[in-house]
């Protein structure tokens, strides 16, 4: 069964209609193939112009739909003899991050991502994606694993933040965050990050120090989610809702294209239209199109070059100019 948000709404009809139109036909002597087409051609003329005119706030909610493909589902479709491996061997395993290495095109490379879950029982046991300071202790281990096999990163970016539980603060989750920044900084392997979803807080940029960075259409990436950041500054004047959400979304620029003008992202990864659970193939299809393209970009690299390029990459963002305007 079909999740729809509720802007797409409009579309829900049409397509339940398509398809009730379709069992209908399902083998028996009726010709309704005119009337289906009609519709089809009217719910795609229909999602069309919803997703044309997304705002922030929409944008986020699709990158949190139900639907949308994860980490594991990412890597089933493009990833060969994927074997993950567990554990930071020091405390123990977090399911919220997986790992292991994989083949994509016929090149191996280390994959990490966030791991949401699907259904109550697999959302909870992965903790809806927000790990633990073992999750970065094990991911950091993998990188390195990779590092001394000299083989590319990929990580997948997906989460609403790293776990801020007491258990997690006691375990040192600032510590474990900043600890994988520093390191991803220096390691002397590629890295390639995607955000396929939610990139939120120092939970995403644990896995986002890359040599390029990514984002699919629809995802966000963001220091504060929407709601925390309308907590923020507008719980004392009242009750908070769906119009402060998305009056800080907007103020947060959170989307692909804003990141994409300020800099913070490389490339914009499109999605079908309807977004990447629309056709989960075909967006998979574009991720490994965009990471292989930019591993051939870093091939002919040194380990002392990449490691300085990451760098001065890094300190690009956010630099700014003072000046005066036309208008004073």
């Amino acid at each position: 069964m079909k999740y729809y948000l509720e802007f797409e709404k409009p579309l829900e009809e049409l397509e339940t209609k398509i398809d009730e139109l379709k069992r209908l036909s399902d083998g028996k002597d009726l010709d309704i193939t005119s009337e289906i087409k009609k519709l089809e051609k009217k719910a795609k003329e229909r999602r069309s112009e919803i997703f044309s005119n997304l705002s922030p706030w929409q944008k986020t909610m699709i990158a949190r739909h139900p639907d949308r493909p994860y980490t594991l589902d990412y890597i089933s479709l493009i990833a060969r003899d994927f074997i993950e491996l567990h554990g930071d061997r020091r405390f123990a395993d977090d399911p919220s991050l997986v790992g292991g290495f994989g083949r994509i095109k016929d090149v191996t490379f280390m994959i990490i991502g966030h791991q949401k879950g699907r259904g109550t029982k697999e959302r909870i046991y992965r903790n809806f994606g927000q790990p633990h300071p073992e999750g970065y202790r094990k991911t950091l281990r993998l990188m390195k694993l990779a590092e001394r096999f000299r083989r590319p990163i990929l990580t997948f970016i997906d989460t609403p933040g790293a776990f801020p539980g007491i258990g997690a603060e006691e375990r040192g989750q600032a510590e474990a965050i900043a600890t994988n920044l520093m390191e991803m900084s220096r390691l002397k392997t590629p890295i390639i990050s995607v955000v396929i979803g939610e990139g939120g807080s120092g939970g995403a940029i644990a896995l986002g120090v890359a040599d390029r960075l990514y984002m699919l259409e629809h995802s966000v990436y963001s220091v504060i989610s929407p709601e925390g950041c309308a907590a923020i500054l507008w719980k004392k004047s009242g009750e908070i809702g769906p119009e402060e959400f998305s009056k800080a979304a907007e103020a947060l620029r959170i989307t692909a294209y804003d990141l994409l003008k300020f800099k913070v992202i490389d490339e914009v990864i499109p999605e079908p239209l309807g977004g990447a659970h629309r056709d989960p193939a075909f967006t998979a299809e574009r991720i490994a199109e965009t990471v292989m393209r930019a591993l051939e970009e870093m091939k002919t690299k040194t380990p002392s070059k990449l490691v300085d390029e990451r760098y001065r990459r890094l300190r690009k963002i956010g630099i700014f100019e003072e000046g005066v305007s036309d208008t004073q």
